[in-house]
């Protein structure tokens, strides 16, 4: 008995293919034999079974597999004017490790902090990531063609992760750092879901306990999410709920609230304040956590590089920040170089516009005021988007990191409705196969928008998209597209300023 199964290459070395031929008699896989190289074999050992197996290794030129980077960037080492510090919330003063030790384990307060330029990858982290990573750079030929550019669209796909998205790059070592610290349980927040699933994900494989506070209108309409992060063993609570202090309140002001990120983060914050054991991790906004989704811009530049192209112009959508940071900061290092030169665009939700209708400003990072004040471009703390917008980037604030780089001038940012987001992500689907998350449709749209605009001046620039995840739990969200049940926002300028109205003057 024999059959032939083609593995993917990443399962083994870069820039190789397998075919795999089974042989023997099925006695159950006790005794598995893997020839990963030629002339040498692997076995393994897996509970009375046994399989012989072979592999025929032989090399690719697929321009996209490149080695997975083995260190994180830290933009902040390349920076001449430093972000400003975070405060601590009632004294006002810059924040101390100690005063973080209640919420994360040592080594990531260290990296909130660092002012070194590369973090080594641990080799447990890497070994996990090889489950996805590296992940593909795809031109979107078939897009062009639709739009008669003479632009050439290249987009980043992070969508092929367990979770479905870029979230599992830092919930990973977050939760590696968490067992290696001896840490047993984590809690955390999730608005769309992706964060949530991943760090269950993550957690399932380091045997952390792991709790989560789902946004409630997410919690609801959302439930393959919530079943995913079940299904990796997180317990999952609708927020605001009435597990908490923070929670209780906002019932009693509200009872039908929609809840929020801001409302979610204080309650996670709360449980890992108050419990001895248990520590918080947050899926973007903080130091740490872009500093780990820069292996998704690491990979790039080596994949343009192998394309022979260089971008000129950038572009990710933007809730919290991790996903347009991890891919455009290493192309930020290149530019402080003088090696490239791209336009560099955020995108962010008409819906809860934070970098293009926000105040640069000390806030919290979370509703109830627990966390440290961070400078960053918000909303207010308390602001709470319409439950009508239909995708994530919900947060009421930048990253300070991000919104540091805009105020220096090395990016730029828009806004865009959610209509015409869809509208693109229809057309992006239709052509390329793949249903985005509605959080990287805004990208997709500015992407549209460029590559209209080079047709109608004849420029053939190279145009480099962040797809941040597939939208295969969002269909929700597509179907009122479809049905034309879905409306742009109509923004509230005066519900920003009532929001804005609370945040805390800093001198």
């Amino acid at each position: 008995m024999a059959s032939q199964l083609l593995l993917p290459p990443n399962h083994f070395t870069k820039s190789v293919s397998a075919k795999v031929f089974f042989t023997g008699e099925y006695q159950g896989f006790n005794d598995l034999t893997l020839k990963r190289e030629p002339n040498q074999t692997k076995r393994v050992s897996n509970n009375g079974f046994s399989l012989r197996a072979k592999a025929d290794l032989r090399s690719t030129n697929n321009k996209s597999l490149v080695e997975i980077p083995k260190q994180w960037y830290n933009l902040v080492a390349d920076l001449s004017v430093k972000p400003p510090p975070p405060l601590h919330p009632k004294t006002f003063e810059p924040i101390k490790p100690e005063d973080l030790s209640h919420l994360f384990p040592n080594e990531l307060i260290k990296q909130e902090e660092t002012q070194e330029r590369f973090i080594d990858i641990p080799e447990e982290v890497l070994e996990i990531y090889k489950l996805w990573r590296p992940t593909p750079l795809i031109r979107a030929k078939r897009l062009e063609k639709l739009l008669q550019t003479p632009a050439r669209i290249y987009f980043k796909y992070e969508g092929g992760s367990p979770a479905g998205s870029h979230k599992p790059n830092t919930a990973v070592p977050q939760a590696y750092y968490n067992a290696k610290e001896g840490v047993k349980n984590v809690v955390t927040e999730t608005g769309a879901g992706q964060w949530g699933s991943s760090l269950a994900f993550a957690s399932s494989l380091f045997g952390l306990d792991c709790e989560v506070w789902q946004v409630a209108n997410s919690y609801h309409t959302k439930p393959y999410r919530r079943l995913m992060m079940q299904t990796w063993g997180a317990k999952v609570h609708p927020s605001p709920s009435d597990l908490t202090e923070a929670g209780r309140r906002i019932l009693e002001s509200d009872p039908s609230s929609p809840g929020s990120l801001g409302i979610a983060i204080s309650e996670a914050v709360e449980v890992a304040a108050r419990n001895e054991n248990t520590k918080y991790c947050l899926g973007s906004v903080l130091n740490h956590v872009l500093l780990h989704q820069t292996i998704i811009g690491e990979e790039c530049i080596e994949q343009m590089e192998n394309f022979g192209e260089t971008p000129d112009l950038i572009i990710g959508c933007t809730g919290g920040g991790s996903n347009f940071a991890g891919l455009s900061f290493p192309f930020i290092r290149e530019k402080l170089k003088g090696k490239i030169n791209p336009v560099i665009r955020a995108v962010e939700p008409s819906a809860c516009p934070s970098l293009t209708k926000g105040v640069y400003a000390y806030d919290f990072g979370d509703t109830a005021g627990l966390t440290p004040l961070m400078k960053m471009h918000t909303l207010g703390h308390d602001f709470i988007p319409d439950p009508i917008h239909a995708g994530g980037l919900r947060y009421h604030g930048m990253a300070p990191l991000i919104s540091h780089v805009y105020e220096q001038g090395f990016m730029e940012a828009i806004s865009i409705p959610q209509i015409e987001c869809f509208q693109g992500a229809i057309q992006f689907s239709r052509t390329e196969g793949i249903i985005p998350a509605p959080e990287p449709t805004h990208a997709i749209a500015a992407t549209i928008r460029e590559a209209l605009r080079c047709r109608e001046t004849g420029e053939a620039k190279v145009i480099l998209m962040a797809m941040c995840g597939h939208g295969h739990f969002d269909l929700a969200s597509y179907d009122k597209y479809l049905k034309g049940e879905l409306i742009d926002l109509s923004f509230s300028e005066e519900k920003i300023r009532e929001s804005l109205s609370k945040v805390p003057h800093v001198v």
